[in-house]
């Protein structure tokens, strides 16, 4: 492959692919238009086909003079069954039913159904060569039958009893006549099937009925005979005599115990009443009785007349007395005519018992007349059963032979089924469609045309870019703060984030000497790793935060503001974090050298809007060091999260200016953040760098970005300001 060597990791460029198929664009073009010429002459050369359609639906039918039970016997038939549609589907399709429409419509004289006959010159070849049976072998009939079928299509629709008959030909009107033509045929035949039932039926059932007709008359002379000779007469028609009896005597029982129940009971509420004294006026019986009421109207008019003289005479005054002897002589009576009404009511209570044992030496006979009467009712039941059974065969086959006969003398019995929809002439085609034909074959010719071209792309190894297989990934625990030096600051760190092809990536399992030397002499031959390069870089990255790294002081720090200033040049938002011990990155963008910065932000003494300033020489945004003591903002470094994240969702890249610092320093921020560690050496000092790529490889990084740009960026830096 060009330019990729042979033990190199490559990788597809797709930019590449897109930018080959770009460039022989006329080239796929062109051949686009020469398939989709050939799908046109094509489509437009071939023998167009027609197709039609008829649908039958299946449904019981019976004559117009059919009852409505006969109706809904028919629909509760196995015509709805879902196996016998598929039966009728396949009857459709029958030897015997194709063959009678090929005769109907001598089918046999077109050339259409016998192209064996007229066969082509690849077909003889063919057949010379013992590839494909000789069609002339068969006999005529069978290729016509052979040549109708590969045109025709039976079908049920789903979830329905239509069928359909669809047939494809090269003449619009034999394609709509034959699905015509075999929808009559199958409508006939299952009409003729139906009449040759009923006719066998007639003949069938006459003499059935007559036998019947004869056992019938047999079994209910049978039962008469033996209802008379055993006495079981019916009352009702449902109920033999001694049954009917013994149920009279029964009910009769049941009324009688409850009157004597009932005389009992109000003969011993009287005689309570007269035992203990209690005034008896209460009582029905006592009440009803008119010789009762007078003593009652009388001793009631008495103790009124003697009320009203106490008021006016003495007790021992004669009228008084004569009173008072009246009324308990009509006291007397009252007892005298309340024993007799408790003497009429046990009489009752006698007469109710003397009832009731005769009618219960009534019932114990009646039972065994009817005990004695069940048994012959056995018999009687059985002869009954026989009756009724042949009497019940007997009108259903009078009746089936009724309908049959009325059937087989109209000759009306249709069949179960009928036309829904016939097949018409059709006006288009059904093959072949010139625009979908030609749509497809130009998309088709299009999509491979450039899939070639990308695969000679690939072949030739010009869609191929090799990919640096070593990188490291820095990854820390903790944050600590540095030792008070013009260049020491807290260091945030980063997340694992590919280096491009164009940088160095250091490996941990490589000799750090030899990467060293490999990064001195790069900056001499293709300088890439530049301001400018990792600039271009950090423009393709995704990562929303980077942290720099500047060991060697003012010179880092330098060269990382003016990174900031070309990412906000080309047209990114970006903002720089001074967390630098000096604040030179401060010195160099802020207008005002007082400004509130982070360590304000993390004491506590500034708001994060107060903290953001503008670079007074590009569109770039600072976050100063601040005035804040440096160890006291420490003390709240997990707060620095929190800002950072804001930071990553407002702006494109955050970039963190962090001095000189350790892997250790750098761990606390980072967590599992996706983040660019750059180590800013303008100068690459081998001693630095090389402790660097070991605390970075114990600490478990992959890679991280050189940016190394010599005297170059302080100049530049210099010019601009």
């Amino acid at each position: 492959m060009s330019g990729v060597a042979r033990d190199q990791d490559v990788d597809i460029d797709l930019g590449q692919l897109v930018r080959a198929v770009w460039a022989r664009r006329l080239r796929i073009l062109a051949i686009t238009l020469v398939g989709a010429g050939v799908a046109f002459t094509g489509a437009k050369i071939m023998s167009p086909q027609f197709r039609s359609e008829t649908r039958i639906l299946i449904e019981p039918r019976a004559p117009a003079f059919a009852s409505t039970q006969q109706a809904n016997d028919a629909s509760a038939g196995p015509l709805m069954d879902e196996l016998n549609i598929a039966s009728q589907v396949q009857l459709l399709q029958s030897a015997d039913l194709l063959k009678k429409v090929i005769n109907d419509l001598k089918l046999y004289n077109l050339p259409e159904f016998d192209d064996a006959a007229n066969g082509s010159a690849m077909s003889s070849i063919l057949v010379k060569l013992h590839l494909k049976k000789n069609p002339l072998e068969n006999p005529p009939e069978e290729r016509v039958i052979d040549a109708f079928v590969e045109r025709l299509q039976v079908y049920q629709v789903p979830g329905s009893r239509v069928i359909g008959i669809s047939f494809t030909s090269k003449d619009p009107k034999l394609a709509a006549a034959i699905p015509n033509a075999m929808a009559n045929v199958y409508l006939s035949t299952q009409s003729g099937a139906k009449l040759d039932s009923n006719s066998e039926a007639t003949r069938w059932l006459e003499p059935e009925i007559e036998g019947l007709r004869g056992k019938v008359g047999e079994a209910e002379k049978k039962v008469a005979e033996y209802r008379t000779s055993h006495g079981l007469l019916q009352t009702n028609g449902t109920t033999t005599f001694p049954a009917q009896q013994l149920n009279d005597i029964s009910a009769e029982l049941t009324r009688v115990r409850g009157d004597k129940a009932n005389a009992e009971a109000r003969a011993q509420a009287v005689r309570n009443a007269l035992s203990s004294g209690e005034a008896s006026d209460t009582l029905p019986d006592i009440m009803s009785s008119q010789a009762i009421q007078r003593l009652k109207a009388t001793e009631s008019g008495l103790q009124s007349q003697i009320s009203d003289l106490q008021t006016s005479l003495l007790n021992n005054h004669p009228r008084l007395k004569s009173l008072r002897a009246q009324l308990s002589d009509i006291r007397t009576q009252i007892r005298q005519e309340t024993q007799k009404i408790l003497a009429s009511i046990d009489n009752e209570s006698k007469v109710a018992d003397l009832r009731a044992s005769e009618l219960e030496r009534q019932s114990d006979t009646v039972q065994a007349n009817s005990a004695r009467a069940g048994e012959d009712e056995v018999g009687l039941n059985a002869l009954e059963r026989e009756a009724t059974a042949q009497r019940q065969l007997l009108e259903t086959y009078l009746v089936r032979y009724r309908e049959a006969a009325s059937r087989a003398d109209s000759n009306s019995s249709p069949a179960d089924a009928r036309i829904v929809s016939k097949a018409i002439e059709p006006v288009d085609p059904y093959f072949p469609k010139v625009m979908p034909i030609v749509v497809v074959a130009t998309v088709a010719t299009l999509i491979l045309s450039a899939i070639v071209t990308m695969l000679a792309e690939l072949f030739s190894g010009r869609a191929l870019r090799a990919v640096d297989a070593p990188r490291v990934t820095i990854e820390a625990e903790t944050l600590v703060e540095e030792s008070v030096t013009p260049q020491a600051a807290p260091v945030v760190a980063v997340v694992r984030k590919p280096v491009q092809p164009s940088m160095l990536a250091v490996v941990a399992d490589e000799d750090p000497v030899e990467d060293v030397k490999a990064a001195e002499a790069a900056p001499e031959d293709e300088n890439e790793f530049s301001i400018a390069s990792v600039a271009d870089y950090l423009t393709g990255s995704r990562a929303p935060l980077a942290i720099a790294i500047s060991p060697t002081g003012h010179n880092g720090s330098a060269a990382t503001v003016l990174l900031t200033r070309m990412l906000a040049d080309a047209g990114r938002r970006v903002i720089l974090i001074d967390m630098t011990g000096s604040g030179h990155p401060t010195e160099l963008m802020a207008e005002d050298q007082a400004a509130l910065g982070v360590t304000d932000l993390l004491c506590g003494e500034a708001a994060f809007g107060d903290t953001i300033h503008g670079d007074h020489l590009s569109d770039a945004h600072l976050i100063p060091q601040g005035q804040s003591d440096v160890r006291r903002a420490m003390r709240g470094v997990d707060r620095l999260s929190l800002l950072l994240d804001a930071l990553a969702a407002a702006y494109d890249l955050v970039v963190v200016e962090c001095g000189s610092a350790d892997v250790a320093g750098v761990s606390r921020l980072t967590r599992s953040r996706d983040v660019e560690i750059i180590l800013s050496l303008p100068e690459v000092e081998e001693t630095i760098f090389v402790a660097l790529m070991t605390e970075f490889q114990a600490a478990g990084y992959e890679r991280v970005v050189l940016m190394s740009d010599g005297e170059a960026g302080e100049q530049r830096l210099g010019q601009a300001a």
